[in-house]
């Protein structure tokens, strides 16, 4: 079955160029829009969507306002933030309020949406831009580089999820089971890091160069 995914954005001409992206993607159906937080609330508790992209500022309900109400109702539309806003208090109200996701409209070209896309609504962890996650890591204290002890199997899973690779193309590219990949991930981000997110996991492989800028996945 495809992913149905309900656009919320109140610009009209960055809303329809969307959907013409997502339309062009296997696996994704757009059934509907919104051009203001109330439509979008109301909608979404109607349509039932598998993915609600959300942008953060738009008129009589704000993204976070939107998300807030859905958690309260117990919506299980899963939420992707997608803004031109990278303010810390926009980031983190989205992620507090149940989003799976935040990316900046001027770093999400179309395959990095369908990818997010379909990884929130397969119920993967954060999805977030590289230029976000750096915000997120110095809201906490991390460990440094030298005092996590990766196997070289680990570490390629890092850098994989690092360069954007959902799990299931990092278990083709490595050979191995989704179950496997996210058997390692639970296990790096749990007992070897002290992370929760995945998020936060991309944002520690950047911070101590197991990724390096302009590297290709």
């Amino acid at each position: 079955m495809p992913v149905r995914v309900l656009i919320a954005d109140d610009h009209p001409l960055y809303r329809s160029g969307t959907r013409m992206e997502l339309e062009q993607i296997d696996g994704i159906e757009v059934i509907g829009e919104a051009d203001d937080g109330d439509v979008a609330l109301e909608q979404t508790l109607v349509l039932e969507p598998d993915v609600l992209l959300l942008d953060v500022e738009m008129p009589s309900m704000s993204g976070v306002e939107v998300a807030e109400q859905l958690q309260k109702r117990g919506s299980k539309t899963r939420l992707l933030a997608l803004s031109a806003h990278d303010e810390r208090e926009y980031v983190y109200g989205l992620l507090e309020a149940g989003a799976s996701g935040y990316l900046l409209k001027d770093e999400a070209d179309a395959e990095l949406l369908g990818e997010a896309i379909h990884g929130v609504a397969r119920g993967e962890d954060n999805w977030i831009s590289r230029s976000l996650a750096v915000q997120l890591l110095r809201r906490r204290s991390m460990p440094d580089l030298a005092g996590v002890q990766l196997t070289s199997r680990e570490q390629e899973v890092v850098k994989l999820i690092a360069l954007g690779l959902d799990n299931p193309t990092i278990a083709e590219r490595l050979f191995i089971s989704p179950h496997t990949v996210k058997n390692h991930l639970d296990k790096i981000k749990q007992q070897k890091i002290g992370v929760r997110t995945r998020a936060e996991l991309i944002a520690w492989a950047w911070q101590h160069g197991v990724v390096k800028r302009g590297e290709q996945p």
